[in-house]
Parts: C-alpha cells; structure tokens; sequence
C-alpha cells in the first residue's frame, strides 16, 4: 500500500454502501474484499442494532467488526457475538425520557437493545425498525433497566426539527442525533457515538486517524467523518455531512462507494449480482 492508502476503512451501511431497494451489490462486496486483500481492514459502523446485522454477514461473509447503534456496541462479525457495549444507565434514561416528553407533546419512546426493541404505546414502528416486535411496556418496566439507543418518533416533526429543539436540552445528559429515520430522534449514552467506538478500535489496532478513511450519509456518520483522517460523503447525503466531509462521491444507488474502493484499490473486474440485506 501506498502511504495515501487508508489502512482502516470505516463506513456506515443504510444510505452508503445499501441501496435504496435495501440490496448491497456485488461490485461492492467485490471493492471491499479488494481492500482487504490490499492490507487494509474494513469496519461497518452502522446505526443498526446488532440483531439487523444478519443481511449484511451474508453478503460480506461472516468475517470482520461492526460497530452499532452508533457505538453503543461493537460486534464480532465472525461469531455474532456483542465483545463490547456502552448502554444508557437508568437515571439518565429516564430524564431524556422526561424531557423529550415535555419538549414534544404526543411523541412515541422505544428502547433498543442488541436484539429487542421495547416501545411505550405511543411509539410508532417503521420500516426502519425491520421486522422486529416491539414489546409494549409501562414505564416502570421501559425505563427499568440500562437501554442502548433511545427513540423518539414523531407524528409530525421531521427528524432535523427534533434534533435542533432536542439538542440544548438534553446535549449534556445523552448523545442526540439522527439517522434520517421518519420523524425519528436517536440518543446513546453520553459521549457514546460512531467516532468514539472507531477511535477505541482504531488505537487498539495501531492505527492513528490519519490511517482511517470513512464514509457516511447522516448527521449521526458526522463525528466519525470528523474524527477520520480522509471522510467521504455520498451524494445522496444530508447537507450537513455534504458540507462537512473532504470528498463528495457517487449516489448510494451508483455504488459510490465501491467506485471510490476501486480507485483506491484498482485490480481486476467488476462483479454481477446483488445481495439483499
């Protein structure tokens, strides 16, 4: 590898390297076995839970880490088991709770775990939750144990008009962000995000930020894309990551991704066919 070459590639995976039509393609898969075969390892860093990560172990093989729920765990690939987790304790659990009920009138709570996800009545699944049941709970059994990702959903309010007012408020108790999930507010635990589980994982491994390259859509890819020594950002990105990233690549549905890999890493052809996830 070159010295320019990234020896750790991070990246998220809804909106980046999946499709709009929820497949990973081949050329993709193809582009990152590329770069593993170069030396560089490869770490999905994604706002899943690791109980959706299934669609993406077969597309890649079960080789590898994630990080998910944006940090709150870190996923051996290999076996599927949790190796790491960082939940929201109960008391500051139960304040956000509190105060995002107060700042939005009529918004619906869930909690999500590694492989489970319980919600208030008031919640309102998406597609973004999968096919997962939500357990429905008072909230003396919700609120009663450490949760990993918070979430807020809306009836009305789009997920850029809840993390503005959410912010201020609750910025000190929780880490507050979104995913673009439909009227949907995310937190972890305090100082809990994407680039502080890559940053653990990076110095384990030897690798310093210059020696990391991401890529991400999202405001929650934001403090791994800052916190990496070369980001990247989808076309199809929100603005904020498009004004903040060092590149502007091809749309998610373009493989924009993997045509970056394949400049960075170029050997051989494409391949054919698709994964779903």
């Amino acid at each position: 590898m070159t010295p320019k070459t990234p020896r750790l590639i991070a990246t998220d995976l809804d909106g980046t390297i999946i499709r709009s039509d929820g497949t990973i393609s081949a050329r993709t898969v193809a582009a990152f076995a590329r770069a593993e075969r170069a030396g560089s390892q490869v770490v999905f860093v994604t706002g899943r839970p690791p109980g959706q990560m299934a669609g993406v172990v077969a597309a890649f093989g079960p080789h590898g880490t994630a990080i998910c729920s944006n940090g709150a765990f870190v996923q051996d690939l290999r076996t599927g088991r949790v190796i790491e987790e960082h939940p929201i304790a109960i008391t500051e659990l139960t304040q956000a709770a509190k105060l995002l009920r107060e700042l939005f009138p009529g918004i619906g709570l869930a909690i999500e775990y590694a492989d489970e996800l319980a919600g208030d009545p008031y919640y309102a699944p998406d597609d973004w939750d999968g096919d997962v049941v939500i357990q429905r709970l008072a909230d003396d059994l919700l609120f009663g144990r450490p949760g990993h990702k918070l979430l807020g959903r809306h009836p009305e309010l789009s997920a850029d008009e809840l993390l503005a007012a959410a912010r201020p408020v609750l910025g000190d108790l929780v880490t507050v962000y979104h995913s673009n999930g439909k009227r949907l507010i995310e937190a972890s635990a305090a100082g809990v995000n994407k680039a502080s589980a890559l940053a653990d994982l990076a110095r384990r491994r030897g690798f310093v930020r210059a020696d990391v390259a991401a890529f991400g859509d999202m405001p929650n890819d934001l403090p791994m894309l800052n916190w990496a020594g070369t980001s990247y950002g989808v076309a199809n990105a929100h603005p904020d990551v498009l004004s903040a990233v060092d590149h502007v690549i091809g749309h998610h549905d373009e493989d924009g991704v993997s045509v970056t890999l394949e400049r960075l890493f170029p050997e051989g052809a494409h391949a054919e066919g698709d994964h779903a996830v």
